[in-house]
Formats: structure tokens, sequence, C-alpha cells
């Protein structure tokens, strides 16, 4: 809201400056500094990216541990980062605001990359180099060099954790979402960002990952703290034209408000009008009750002592919630089953970046006398991303001036139909890859007469599976969760990311344990050479194909509230990215 407190000057009511006074609009926000917030995204894809996608070589030949371990620790590492966006999300509502989480967390995030500089540095902190060839008598790193690194890997866990929580929110922050002209900008800005924040993870992938094979890991390392140091001394040297928004506590804790309230008064009974239930929000941000899950009604219901010393109008908020609280909640647990449907998603992706990079290192990866890096096969799934956004934008959004197209529920189906498909074909890739070690078994050789380019279908078509299901999800949760608790949606998509990756962790631990033949050798063996990735991959698939039917049902099966706003979930994954953040509040 606009408030005109000097002549000439306009200044708004809901956002300030770094004095804490209302922010001008003219001389604050817009696009130059949702720009440099968003470089600091940009770096964080380029350091995570650049170092995970290339972390299970490096487990492999320098750390010499055993291929399927190498899986398992990249996807740990993973899933604990995107799983630790909710305590960040919480830590910048409750205490620091997106501000200074941003800035904090991303130096958190150099030092992780520098420690993993340092290790892969110092000679005393990697064990003695292995002659592939002679794989059996290689030394695993020992408890100290483990330690050293996990140390490093953790803090760029961390960083990532704090960065990607708040990043979004506050670039959304310097756009006035009441001004017309500012809120188209700030849409344009955000159909743009998954775009944008892809090109660092390009460069990622290609130039780092090449840097890190051809040249050395520490200077590759180095090259991503010095990255995420230099984008966060270019967003602190803006402090003074952001706009902040005032924090207005975590809805987690609401939640659980909630939820006491609830079980508290479980033993009472519902008053014989329901309209007796509590109710003090304004009409305009009030939601209507709804019959779903009634138990939770019970926060809602009048009892002695909720409003604390005698004469006191406000309630306890551990005893006594308003209807509109509880509906929110209710409206959060009616997106889990589709949430959880998601999940398994992300187990497909998590093999472009372990099991297939494995394939790869093991294939002949030259054109001409260029050796493409293993890892920097990830262009490809990159590639199909961005070229799946950019047609179905141009094909589908602008031909149809963005009011047709695809629902977000739809997108998701889309994406894990094709996810089916994309694990299919990767094992019937697979055993072509394995009749070639067949056939080469009795000669020595650590690279396969087989073009490691026949992997190609299975990284883009998982990338064109990921245009679907990241912006089908994103725009589904946001959207169609209630404006005070769009912040913990949000965090809501970022765990399906890493309980995918945690899913990745049980199904290969669990097929290493009761899929020894007669031979004693599991379907992921030591080496990948020696594994059955395909019946792997071929489970997984199952799996997904399974999924895919109980995502049906649970989409068929879901409606939204309908005071809440509409039947048909929102297309457009920015505009409900715009609602969200600019229906977020804080102050750094």
């Amino acid at each position: 809201m606009e408030v005109e407190m000097e002549e000439g000057k306009t200044f708004l009511s809901d956002a300030f400056d770094y004095k804490g006074a209302p922010a001008e609009k003219a001389k604050t926000g817009g696009w130059v500094s949702a720009a440099t917030i968003l470089g600091i995204e940009m770096c964080e894809r380029f350091t995570t990216m650049g170092i995970a996608t290339n972390l299970v070589t490096y487990l492999d030949h320098t750390m010499n541990q055993p291929s399927a371990t190498s899986s398992t620790i990249v996807s740990n590492f993973s899933g604990v980062a995107f799983l630790t966006c909710l305590l960040g999300g919480f830590i910048a509502d409750s205490f620091l605001g997106r501000y200074w989480t941003i800035a904090i967390f991303a130096v958190v995030e150099a030092l992780g990359a520098g420690v993993l500089a340092i290790s892969a540095t110092l000679p005393g902190l990697r064990p003695p180099p292995c002659n592939p060839s002679q794989a059996v008598n290689c030394v695993k790193a020992n408890m100290l060099q483990m330690g050293i690194f996990y140390i490093g890997l953790c803090a760029l866990g961390m960083g990532l954790a704090g960065v990607k929580s708040s990043v979004s929110a506050l670039a959304t922050d310097q756009f006035d979402h009441n001004d017309k002209k500012e809120k188209t900008k700030m849409e344009y800005f955000f159909n743009r960002f998954y775009l944008v924040i892809n090109i660092g993870t390009i460069l990622a992938v290609t130039v780092l990952v090449y840097i890190q094979d051809e040249v050395s890991r520490g200077v590759g390392y180095g090259i991503c703290a010095a990255a995420m140091i230099t984008a966060d001394i270019i967003y602190l040297s803006r402090s003074r034209k952001y706009r902040y928004k005032k924090r207005s506590g975590s809805p987690l804790i609401q939640v659980v408000q909630v939820i006491t309230a609830a079980i508290k008064k479980r033993k009472l009974e519902f008053p014989s009008d329901v309209s007796l239930l509590y109710e003090d929000s304004s009409l305009e941000s009030r939601v209507h009750r709804t019959n779903h899950f009634r138990w939770l009604d019970k926060a809602a219901v009048i009892s002695d002592g909720d409003f604390g010393k005698e004469g006191s109008t406000t309630p306890n908020p551990w005893k006594l919630s308003t209807v509109t609280k509880v509906e929110e909640l209710k409206m959060m647990i009616r997106i889990l089953p589709i949430w959880a449907t998601t999940i398994l998603f992300w187990c497909v992706h998590a093999q472009m970046i372990t099991f297939s990079v494995q394939q790869a290192a093991s294939m002949d990866r030259s054109i001409g006398k260029f050796q493409v890096p293993p890892a920097s096969f990830n262009v490809f799934f990159i590639g199909g991303i961005m070229i799946t956004l950019a047609l179905y934008d141009s094909l589908v959004m602008k031909r149809s001036g963005g009011s047709k197209g695809l629902t977000n529920l739809q997108k998701i189906g889309v994406g894990l139909a094709i996810s089916i498909i994309a694990m299919a074909a990767a094992a019937g890739m697979e055993q072509k890859r394995l009749k070639v070690i067949r056939s080469y078994k009795k000669t020595p050789t650590t690279t396969l007469p087989l073009t490691a380019f026949v992997l190609v279908p299975q990284f883009a078509i998982v990338g064109i599976a990921e245009a679907f299901i990241y912006s089908g999800s994103l725009a589904f949760f946001i959207g169609q969760a209630p404006k005070g608790m769009k912040a913990i949606s949000n965090s809501l998509f970022l765990t399906t990311i890493a309980f995918g990756y945690f899913v990745t962790t049980i199904l290969v631990n669990l097929i290493k344990k009761i899929t020894p033949g007669k031979d004693g050798i599991p379907w992921l063996a030591s080496k990948i050479n020696d594994s059955r990735l395909d019946y792997f991959y071929a489970v997984i698939s199952v799996l997904g194909l399974i999924n895919f039917g109980v995502y049906l049902v649970c989409a068929k099966w879901y409606k939204p509230n309908s005071s809440h706003g509409s039947a048909k979930d929102s297309d457009d994954v920015n505009a409900s990215h715009d609602e969200k953040r600019a229906g977020d509040a804080e102050i750094s």
C-alpha cells in the first residue's frame, strides 16, 4: 500500500528500508535489487550442482569408496540439505529475517566449499592414489579423511538450506504487488527465475566439472567458495536499496498450536451451533469451516481458561485457535497425498547424479581428442528441462494467451508418466552396456568400447519429466496453500526432493541386502561393472508405475477449499510464486 508522506515522494506502508522507516518507492526495490538477490541464488546453484553432480566420481576414484556407498553418500547429502530448508525457513521467519539468513548462510556455504577444497588438495587428507585396473587393492579413506570431508559437506548443505529457503522470497519483496506495473514486472521476473538459475547449473556441469577433472578438485572447489563470497559481497553492497518486510513468525508454530489445542480438547463436546466456534479473523481473510478432519475443530471450541487472565480478550494460542487457523491446517493436510506421490520422482532424479554418472565414467566419452567429464552429461538433463519449459511457454501458454494449458495436477501426472519411461529406457541401455562388459571381461580395460552418448536419452527424458514435475508441484503446493502458510508449503515442496534422495538410499541398502545370488554378488556391487543396474532401474520403473496409479487416485480425490479460491489450480508456477512471496512478511 502506498502512502504520500512528502511532496513528490511515494512511500510503502508494508515495506521498510534498511533503517526501518517506510521504504521510498522510487529509491528501493525493483529489478536491479531483485536481480542482485537472484545472483546469489545462481551462485548457490553453481556451487551446489558443481560439487554434487561430480561428487560420486570423487568418492569413487579419489576417496576409493565402493560404488553403492558413493551413491548413498551423495543421496544422503542432497536429502539432508533440502530437508534442512525447513529449518532455514524457520530461522528466517522467526529470528534472523530473510536478509541476514541469506548473508550468513552464503558464508557458511563458502566455508563448506573451502573445507572441501582443502580436503581435496592436501595429500594427508586423501588416501594414496589407486590404479583403476587394480581396484581390489585400493586403500579406502580413513576416518580422519572422511571426517574432514563430511565437515565440508555438512557446511555446504547448511548453506544451501539457508540461502534457498529465503532468496526467492526476498527477491519478490522488491516489488509492490499492489501496483499493477510492479506486479507485472514481478511476474516477468519470476517467469525467468528458473531459467536464469539454470545458467548456474549449466556452467557447473560443464566448465566447473571440467576444471575439477582436468585441473584439480581443489581448484574447482576453491572457485565455488570464491563465487559464493563474491556474490555475498555484491548482495551486501546493495543493502540500502532493498525493501524489507516485517517478520510475522513461523507458520510451523501455528500448526503446532492448532494440533496442541485440538489434542487438549479432544474430550470436549462440539457446540450445538458451529457458529459458536471461535473466530476473530477479518472477513476478507476468513476461511469458512469444512467437515473434513473434524477432530481439529476441537481447537476452536471455547472453554474456561482459554483467555488467560480474567477480562482478557486475547486467547492463549496454545489453548484456543480460530476457525480460520484450523481450516488453514486442514488445507495443508489435503495437500499431503499429492505431496507423498511426488516423492518417488526425485528418486529417479537422484540417479542422474549418482549411478548414471558412474555409468558414463566407465564408457568412451571422447569427442575427437576431447574427453567429456562424466558429470558433464548432466548438461543433457538440464537441456531437457530448459527446452521443455521454453517449448511449453511458446507453444502452449503464449498461443493461448496464458488462459489454457495443463493444470498443475495434470503437469505432475505427465511428469510422473515420463519418469517411468525414462527408467525403463535406462534399464534397456544398461543391458546394452552389460553386454559389452561380458564381451570384454577377459580383456583388462578401464574404459568400455561403447560411447557414453548412448546415455543421453535417459538424461534428457528425466529432464523433460522434471520440467513438468517441478513447475506443476511448486505451483500446486503454493497455489493451494492458505495465504498464511505459503512459506511452509514452499518448504513442503522442497522436502519432496529431500525424501526422494532418502528413498534412493533406502532402496540401495535394501537391494544390497536381499539380492546376493549364488555367487554372493548383489545387484549393486562395490564396482558398477559387476552390478546389475538394469534390474535396479527396472525396480524403480515398476515402483513408478504403482506410484502413478496411486497418484491418479489422490488427484481425483483432491478438492480445494471452495472458500479459499477456485477449484482449478493455478497454471502458472510463477504467478503462484508471486502470491506466496507477497503474502510473506519479515524484517531483516
